[in-house]
């Protein structure tokens, strides 16, 4: 049995639930769901709130709601979120840090 030394994260998640029936605890319960299954521990989450971007790249989309969330996983953790996320619409933008 080999044992994984998991590392500390911290992940800010911009959330897009336009034209959703997600709301954003809806959307932030899934992304939990998604750290858990690669193997990740989430320890925190903190709703930022709706913020206006400083750059406009969907004149559709002119701010959306920041979460942040602290999590311990093994170190192929990160890349395996960022990819299932990918595919996920309601995630607007992904980033990940070295806590």
């Amino acid at each position: 049995m080999s044992t994984t030394t998991k590392r500390n994260y911290r992940a800010t998640f911009i959330l897009d639930n336009r034209g959703k029936e997600d709301t954003i605890d809806q959307i932030i319960d899934g992304v939990k769901k998604d750290i858990i299954a690669v193997d990740g521990e989430v320890s925190s989450v903190e709703t930022l709130g709706r913020k206006d971007f400083a750059r406009v790249t969907d004149r559709n989309l002119p701010g959306a709601t920041y979460v942040q969330v602290a999590f311990s996983a093994p170190a192929q953790g990160p890349a395996q979120l960022k990819e299932r996320l990918r595919l996920n619409s309601t995630v607007y933008r992904t980033f990940l840090q070295s806590a």
